[in-house]
């Protein structure tokens, strides 16, 4: 392919990264003294102070606030920084600040916070992904899919896991799948930071209900991590069930309905009828009644591992995520 066409697919992959349906990373306050404070402002200040000083774990003290915002005091003793408990020294390089919050930017600090598995995951498939389209005519690794064969003759044990490595050609239809991945998969893993067995628990179902029942139905597992991903979209939309969602800025629904949204895209870009995404949905509704009723926990072997001085490394890991949780 041209090089222009792969700098259009690298500007798609910029462009797409910008827009997250759900913002999981962090909370950006803008300053306030960049706004011009009015009477309404003001008169509204105090539940807005309320609702954050509550939300960070802060303490309020309704006497110290009704003297700072009476309502007969002059508009020019109005200090918005006050509003927020800031010094100036708090962005003292603020326009740096706002320099750097650009796209690629955000990228970097999202990739840097992405929870371990997620990033050896989609690191794995990116380094797969870019060989074949460099040396491969854009065809994943032959020595990475799924070939049972092979496996069983040769003892190439690695193909069950490698062949979900596979999210199809680098295209449109790769980056905008790479996308939901970084997002869904690290979201889950981050919601089970204090219990990560438990997210390792949910990929090893998917991947061996995916590999086993394709082969029991004679499906030809192509693009096993597509289907992953949306085997983990459907969990999220579970855990989210009456949550809005924006796609792409282009307009909003419900969490739950985005698995299906995934199978639009697999027929609109692809031009196949989404089976497999379909039984990705599929697994991912048994894996979530499974958990729901307790059917499924992890092995106290790997709870015991991962509790022990042999784990110590992947637990500060996850320490880290955890005091994204904690209220400061």
């Amino acid at each position: 392919m041209s090089t222009a066409f792969l700098l259009l697919q690298l500007l798609l992959l910029l462009v797409i990264s910008s827009v997250s349906s759900v913002s999981f990373q962090r909370t950006l306050i803008r300053p306030l003294k960049l706004l011009s404070p009015t009477k309404d402002f003001k008169r509204t200040s105090l539940t807005t102070t309320l609702i954050l000083n509550t939300r960070g774990g802060a303490d309020y003290d309704s006497d110290d606030d009704s003297s700072d915002y009476d309502s007969d005091s002059d508009e020019e003793d109005f200090d918005d920084d006050d509003l927020f408990g800031l010094d100036d020294g708090d962005f003292d390089i603020g326009e740096d600040d706002f320099a750097e919050d650009n796209t690629l930017g955000r990228m970097l600090v999202a990739w840097e916070k992405t929870p371990p598995l997620t990033k050896a995951y989609l690191s794995a498939s990116l380094g797969a992904t870019a060989y074949g389209y460099l040396l491969n005519k854009n065809e994943f690794p032959a020595l990475l899919t799924m070939n049972w064969k092979a496996t069983a003759t040769r003892l190439q044990i690695w193909r069950p896991l490698t062949a979900f490595l596979n999210v199809g050609p680098f295209g449109l239809g790769y980056v905008m799948t790479f996308h939901f991945i970084w997002t869904y998969m690290s979201t889950l893993e981050r919601l089970n930071h204090d219990r990560p067995y438990d997210f390792w628990i949910m990929i090893l179902f998917g991947c061996i209900s995916m590999v086993t029942g394709y082969g029991f139905l004679k499906l030809s597992p192509r693009f096993l991590g597509h289907n992953l991903s949306t085997f983990l979209v459907y969990i999220w939309s579970r855990y989210h069930e009456g949550l809005e969602v924006n796609m792409f800025e282009l307009f909003n629904t419900k969490a739950e309905m985005l698995p299906w949204f995934f199978l639009a895209q697999t027929f609109l870009l692809e031009g196949e009828i989404p089976v497999l995404d379909f039984l990705g949905i599929v697994f991912g509704h048994i894996y979530h009644h499974c958990k729901t009723v307790g059917l499924l926990r992890a092995p106290d072997s790997l709870v015991n591992w991962y509790e022990s001085d042999r784990a110590a490394g992947i637990r500060n890991k996850y320490k880290q995520i955890s005091a994204d949780f904690e209220m400061q």
